[in-house]
């Protein structure tokens, strides 16, 4: 995990865009849905959006799970694309910084961090540096690859 994000390198305008919603269950799969609509739209490869998604969702999921805040606090999410890589980042009001943990097998939850550990071509946490609270973020390869991994 490396804190704060590296900057993006880009010779081309990246496409940006950001969510802001309430720290509620529901706001889970609204995110993955405005996610995945402006995904097709951007036109980022199928496999790059469904990993994209599912690292989205579980960020989410934390910040509104874990965020021992008011409830009336919004969850901010953000996507940014370049022709390399696309970052999502996910603002939350608490202050503390996650860390990945060790489920066991039958925990039920505790794996989300180990997924987007796991997943990401880089992720990482720190405090927001106007404000209240933390932002997490994970990049992803967005180039697109031939059937075994190398450029087409």
């Amino acid at each position: 995990m490396q804190t704060p994000w590296p900057p993006l390198p880009t010779t081309a305008a990246p496409k940006d865009i950001e969510w802001r919603l309430p720290r509620h269950a529901r706001s889970v799969s609204r995110a993955r849905a405005l996610f995945r609509e402006q995904a097709v739209s951007w036109g980022l490869p199928q496999d790059v959006t469904d990993t994209t998604e599912l690292l989205l969702s579980e960020l989410m999921t934390n910040a509104y799970r874990h965020a021992k805040v008011p409830a009336d606090r919004e969850i901010w999410a953000r996507c940014v694309v370049t022709e390399d890589r696309v970052r999502v980042t996910v603002t939350d009001a608490n202050a503390t910084l996650p860390t990945p943990s060790a489920a066991s097998s039958d925990d039920e939850s505790g794996r989300g961090l180990a997924l987007v550990a796991t997943l990401a071509d880089n992720w990482g946490a720190a405090p927001r540096e106007h404000g209240i609270g933390k932002t997490v973020w994970f990049e992803l390869d967005c180039r697109l690859r031939g059937p075994h991994g190398d450029e087409p």
